[in-house]
C-alpha cells in the first residue's frame, strides 16, 4: 500500500508534515514518534494496519511539531505540553475523532498521557510502548536513585551547547545513544539515511522537548523534578490502555510500569523480555499483534 505525505496546516497556526496509509473516512488510528526519531519509524505499522485484512484502518502518523518538515517555533517554550498535545487534538478533529486508537512510543506517550487525560473524548483507547506515566515517573525521579542515574542522559540533552555536541563526527553521540539503550542490528545504511535526514534539518526541535520539561533529574543548580508535584486530576486516564514495555530499557526501567494501575483502572500492561527501548525497530511484527489483540477487544 502506498504511503502518502503532505504538509497538514493546523488552525492555531502549526503545521504537521504527515505520513499516511488507508483511505479517509475508515477509523483512524494515529501514531506519535519519541526522541530523536520522526514519523517514518511508524511505517511498516502504517501499512500493515491499512490493509483490509487488519481492520482496513486510516493510519495517521505525524512528525511532531519541531521534527522534520513540522513547524519548528524558536522559543522553548512552545515546547510546553499544552501545546504539544493542542497539535495532537487538532489533527485527530481534522481526521474524524474519536479516534479508534492513540498510539505513542517515548516522547509521544507523553503528549499521548497528557491527551487522554484532557482529551478522552477523542480517542477510544490508548496504547503506549516505553513511555512512562507522568505520575510514575515522577514518582521514580524524586524517589529512585537507579532511575535517576538512568536518566541523566536528559540533562546532557538540555545543555545549550547539545546540538553542536550530537552533529559531531557525523553524529556519533547519537548511533552511540541507540545502541545504548539496545542493539542496534535493526540501523541499516538506509535506516541511517532516514535518521541523518531528520536530524540535518530539525535537531533543535527535538531537544527543546526536554529543555522546556521539568521531569528531569535534579541538579545542584536545577531542582527539576524534585521540585514538582503533580496534582491527580491531571495524571488520571479513564479510557482503556494498553502499555507494551520492553524490559531491557536501559533509559526507562521496569519499575516505571509499578503502580500504573493506579491512575489507569482499565490498563492492560505486557511486558516483553528481551526487547530494548527501540521495539518499535526491532519487532513491528510483534508490535503490530499485540495492538491488533487490544483492538479487537
Amino acid at each position: 500500500m502506498t504511503l502518502q505525505t503532505w504538509q497538514q496546516a493546523l488552525p492555531h497556526g502549526i503545521t504537521l508534515s504527515c505520513r499516511a496509509a488507508g483511505e479517509r473516512g475508515r477509523p483512524v488510528l494515529v501514531f506519535l514518534h519519541g526522541f530523536p526519531e520522526a514519523a517514518f519509524v511508524w511505517d511498516e505499522l502504517l501499512e500493515h494496519f491499512a490493509q483490509p485484512a487488519n481492520g482496513g484502518y486510516r493510519c495517521v502518523a505525524p512528525n511532531l511539531r519541531g521534527y522534520e518538515a513540522s513547524s519548528q517555533p524558536a522559543e522553548v517554550s512552545a515546547y510546553r505540553p499544552k501545546h504539544l498535545v493542542q497539535d495532537i487534538v487538532a489533527l485527530a478533529q481534522l481526521e474524524g475523532a474519536p479516534l479508534a486508537c492513540l498510539v505513542a512510543h517515548d516522547w509521544g506517550g507523553a503528549v499521548a498521557w497528557n491527551f487522554a487525560n484532557q482529551h478522552a473524548a477523542l480517542t477510544r483507547r490508548l496504547a503506549i510502548i516505553n513511555s512512562p506515566h507522568p505520575g510514575v515517573f515522577l514518582r521514580a525521579l524524586q524517589a529512585s536513585p537507579a532511575q535517576r542515574q538512568a536518566s541523566q542522559y536528559m540533562n546532557f540533552l538540555v545543555r545549550p551547547d547539545a546540538e553542536a555536541l550530537l552533529r559531531e563526527d557525523g553524529y556519533r553521540r547519537l548511533w552511540k545513544f541507540f545502541a545504548s539503550l539496545g542493539g542496534t542490528p535493526w540501523l541499516t545504511d538506509a535506516v541511517r539515511e532516514q535518521y541523518r535526514a531528520v536530524w540535518d534539518r530539525s535537531l533543535t526541535g527535538g531537544l527543546n522537548y526536554y529543555r522546556a520539561s521539568p521531569l528531569r533529574p535534579p541538579r545542584p543548580e536545577d531542582p527539576a523534578a524534585a521540585n514538582i508535584t503533580l496534582p491527580r486530576e491531571m495524571l488520571t486516564v479513564d479510557i482503556p490502555a494498553l502499555v507494551l514495555w520492553a524490559m531491557e530499557d536501559a533509559a526507562l526501567l521496569p519499575e516505571l510500569v509499578e503502580g500504573l494501575e493506579e491512575y489507569v483502572p482499565d490498563l492492560t500492561l505486557e511486558k516483553v523480555p528481551g526487547a530494548s527501548h527501540w521495539i518499535v525497530h526491532e519487532q513491528p511484527q510483534f508490535v503490530a499483534q499485540r495492538l491488533a489483540a487490544f483492538l479487537a477487544q
